[in-house]
């Protein structure tokens, strides 16, 4: 079987191409373009076919800048304009690296699998159909950010590095003579410059929403905001209020153009709902306890968690810091089996 390796340029998939490679499969490495082509990327392009004339892997480039631009970049540009807190990494590994890319990859290159060097695994599930885990490395799990993407996508994918911690992959690239063009980390969001979101939004001329009220959550006023697309949940610093104690980004009213903030204690909530439901194992068999992650660096705490048509409805066991409407909730099982993934829709006081 013939199975695709992404390569982004970095050394977690340089690595996995190298032990699939040492292992005797049938490869061929493709990297993504999706985002146009300037000199830093065109010189990448280059350096990864070099690679992997090196190792003797077929190399492709698979161009997918306008379908990113549509299922990633304009979906993110326009949730942060209504109010929301987007995770682009979970819709692009849903909609494009385990979507459009994977479906190009079969029917140009004849693949039936793709690898990359996400931090996650495959496990058998209780229904004997391929699950999607944890990786080993839980300082470096990568599952979170896989937690929407249908099963049936990640049944075709293979995670080399699912038992391999981060300090692993950098010691194994340099006794195979491997040197990754992107030496340092990837940015937070690869498409946004400096990982400055408003230049971004701004730069794209976009309509966005202007200057409005601050309220406390009994709807007194306490200032002014600039455009609620300039605000987190969770965020104290910039808010320019003068107040007893340190306020926090509560919540924002898209409807009345109305920031909602509210003291450390005020930040606390019982749960949250969320839509856009990707269940990975039948409710039915869910392990009597569950665990709920809201954020990549979260830790995963028990909850109660119930599908209800096409609502995933999240109630803590006790009050915790709430959600950013936008983000993902990922349900897991004590042992690392992702069970579900929603996009968090409300927070639930």
């Amino acid at each position: 079987m013939r199975l695709a390796v992404a390569l982004s340029g970095g050394g977690d998939s340089l690595l996995a191409l190298a032990l699939l490679k040492e292992a005797g499969r049938d490869l061929v490495a493709v990297h993504g373009r999706f985002l146009a082509l300037d000199p830093a990327r065109a010189a990448l392009e280059r350096d990864l076919a070099r690679i992997c004339r090196g190792l003797g892997v077929d190399f492709e480039v698979l161009d997918l800048v306008r379908e990113f631009e549509q299922r990633v970049v304009a979906r993110f540009a326009a949730q942060y304009a209504a109010g929301l807190t987007p995770n682009p990494c979970l819709a692009c590994n849903r909609e494009i690296k385990f979507g459009a890319f994977m479906d190009l990859a079969a029917s140009r290159l004849g693949a039936r699998g793709l690898a990359s060097g996400h931090f996650a695994s495959l496990g058998p599930g209780p229904d004997g159909r391929p699950l999607l885990m944890r990786g080993r490395d839980a300082s470096r799990d990568q599952s979170y950010f896989l937690c929407l993407a249908p099963r049936e996508r990640l049944a075709r994918a293979v995670f080399p590095l699912a038992r391999r911690s981060k300090a692993e992959v950098s010691a194994g690239l340099g006794p195979r003579g491997l040197a990754p063009p992107l030496a340092a980390a990837s940015r937070e969001i690869c498409f946004v410059p400096g990982d400055d979101y408003r230049a971004f939004l701004l730069a794209r001329g976009m309509d966005l929403p202007g200057p409005g009220r601050v309220v406390l959550r009994d709807g007194t006023r306490v200032g002014g905001h600039r455009g609620l697309w300039r605000h987190t949940q969770g965020q104290r610093r910039g808010l320019g209020i003068a107040h007893a104690e340190p306020l926090y980004v509560l919540d924002k009213d898209p409807a009345l153009n109305t920031l909602v903030v509210g003291t450390k204690t005020e930040m606390l909530c019982r749960g949250c709902l969320a839509r856009e439901v990707n269940v990975m194992l039948d409710p039915g068999l869910w392990p009597a306890e569950v665990l709920v992650q809201t954020r990549y660096r979260q830790k995963a705490l028990p909850a109660r968690v119930r599908v209800r048509g096409p609502d995933l409805e999240v109630e803590y066991l006790e009050p915790r810091p709430r959600p950013a409407p936008g983000q993902a909730v990922a349900v897991y099982s004590r042992a690392g089996e992702v069970l579900a993934g929603a996009v968090i829709a409300r927070i639930t006081e």
